[in-house]
């Protein structure tokens, strides 16, 4: 399995008793079909300390939620880095596209987009309103090492990384 994610290359991984197929895009390929499902974003505070989220203190994520109304992709990374990183999105660059298939399961069929940014955020004083109740700041060394997904999914996981450190 490659380090990193090659574009339309398919993860497949299980999650809530389905099997889904995860790949990578690139901004060449903003139309690819499926039902938005938000954004997420490796953010990092302007000393260079990336910023994790978690809902028990104990699995840890990069700030992500869906989509809102009628938001854009860039509404939806604002509004959630703010309601899950107590934290405001100074500047964001869009990296590409995580398009997931079901392929097995109640929600089969189902194809999901996602948009995957870079942001550099100003960290707000943390009072968790939603369903995020904790936040800490980790390194570039320790950042992989402390999130939590399927393993599986480490190939777009890297790129995301790889290319976010490139912004």
């Amino acid at each position: 399995m490659s380090l990193i994610a090659i574009d339309g290359q398919e993860y497949e991984f299980e999650d809530a008793n389905q099997l889904w197929l995860a790949s990578w895009h690139p901004l060449s390929e903003s139309t690819i079909a499926g039902k938005r499902h938000g954004s997420g974003a490796v953010c990092r505070t302007i000393d260079g300390q990336i910023v994790l989220v978690s809902q028990d203190g104990v699995k840890w994520e990069h700030p992500a939620g869906r989509t809102e109304g009628d938001e854009s992709w860039r509404q939806t990374l604002g509004r959630e880095v703010m309601e899950e990183a107590c934290a405001i999105v100074v500047e964001a660059k869009l990296l590409g596209f995580i398009l997931g298939r079901c392929v097995r399961g109640h929600e089969e069929g189902l194809v999901l987009v996602r948009a995957l940014w870079s942001a550099e955020v100003m960290l707000q004083n943390c009072e968790p309103k939603h369903e995020i109740q904790h936040r800490k700041l980790v390194g570039d060394d320790d950042c992989d090492e402390s999130i939590d997904y399927p393993w599986e999914m480490a190939p777009i996981y890297n790129r995301w990384l790889t290319e976010s450190w490139l912004v």
